[in-house]
């Protein structure tokens, strides 16, 4: 198995620049995310790792081998897309070795691969079934398996879990958590869905624009954010945001009628920042600010009450045990400051 390691990597499509100078290095077995909204690059970037895309500009390495102009079958790598590409006309078992069949591999070589990748996925019972005999998840893991039996460096996968519903997605997920422990390959995971991202990455990197936001392990990322962007990006549901104006010692928040004390090193007196603060750091308290109850989300352990601040600003509140709010109620808030983060509001940068 081999890390990936990225250097200034460019890509343009003519005059247009999409990804710009990425510097990335991914260790060898570790499971990376990409992660970031749709258009922010992270396909195109991936691809380019495949070879799927030309690089315009920079380096890419594959254990100690640069790739960077290399052939697709040449890199190491086997990749798994969001729609599943198996042959309709051929039984789970022939779809899984087809690729080693065509590369001229013994029979006996492709009978112990897929043998293999059947008991690592549990495809045993369906290896005689044709693709229209499976299920969703049952189709993605045979695509799966085709990438396995071809023993790659580094295994690709393209929002593998898009086209599932729910259920099969949380199951799918528990599935390629598991496969990454066992195979112990090196990784690399594109997906918009920040929940998919915090539960399988060893390492999340966040792209915005072509560019990188942050790169870390999920809690890390979660606690200690860079940037407005990546606090609302990772975390469900999203960080609140409110806008305030530093004091001395203090943060005016008009949103939340009050002045909030912060420890940190506060810039001068009149900037604009962002006071943000996680859904569970909010606490309903009676005697806090009164806020108006627009919906409330009964998720069983969890329930999660939308506010509306005078301000028109918008808040999500985290409620557990019984009581819960009701819609149209105002109810009071507050939280430890020490929870609160701070973002300069012109750069978006985080203030420690």
């Amino acid at each position: 198995m081999s890390g990936v390691t990225l250097s200034n990597v460019i890509k343009k499509y003519g005059d247009v620049e999409v990804i710009h100078g990425v510097d990335l290095e991914i260790d060898d077995g570790e499971f990376c995310v990409f992660v970031g909204p749709s258009g922010c690059g992270k396909s195109t970037l991936l691809r380019m790792v495949a070879g799927l895309e030309e690089t315009t500009g920079g380096a890419i390495r594959i254990g100690d081998r640069e790739v960077t102009r290399m052939d697709p079958a040449e890199r190491g790598v086997a990749m798994v897309f969001q729609t599943y590409a198996l042959y309709p006309h051929m039984t789970v078992k022939e779809n899984m070795g087809f690729g080693l069949k065509m590369n001229g591999h013994p029979k006996t070589e492709i009978e112990a691969k897929v043998s293999e990748a059947s008991r690592i996925l549990k495809l045993d019972d369906y290896l005689k079934r044709k693709p229209a005999a499976l299920s969703g998840g049952q189709r993605q893991r045979v695509a799966i398996g085709r990438a396995i039996v071809r023993g790659p460096e580094v295994f690709l996968f393209d929002e593998p879990l898009s086209n599932l519903d729910a259920e099969l997605r949380v199951e799918m997920r528990v599935e390629i958590a598991r496969l990454h422990k066992e195979i112990g390959a090196t990784m690399i995971y594109v997906t918009h869905d920040q929940v998919e991202a915090m539960t399988l990455a060893d390492k999340i990197v966040v792209l915005r624009a072509g560019h990188i936001e942050q790169v870390g392990a999920p809690l890390d990322l979660y606690r200690d954010p860079d940037s407005r962007f990546v606090a609302g990006f990772i975390g469900s549901p999203a960080m609140n945001f409110l806008q305030g104006t530093v004091g001395d010692g203090y943060v005016t928040v008009p949103g939340l009628q009050a002045d909030v004390p912060l420890s940190m090193t506060l810039p001068a007196a009149g900037t604009k920042v962002i006071l943000g603060v996680r859904p569970e750091h909010l606490v309903i308290d009676p005697a806090g600010v009164s806020h108006s109850v627009e919906l409330t989300e009964a998720l069983g352990g969890v329930s999660y009450a939308y506010l509306t601040a005078e301000t028109g600003e918008k808040l999500i509140v985290e409620e557990r045990g019984d009581d819960r709010s009701a819609r149209g109620a105002a109810v009071g808030l507050s939280f430890d400051p020490a929870r609160a983060m701070l973002f300069d509001a012109a750069t978006e940068r985080r203030i420690r």
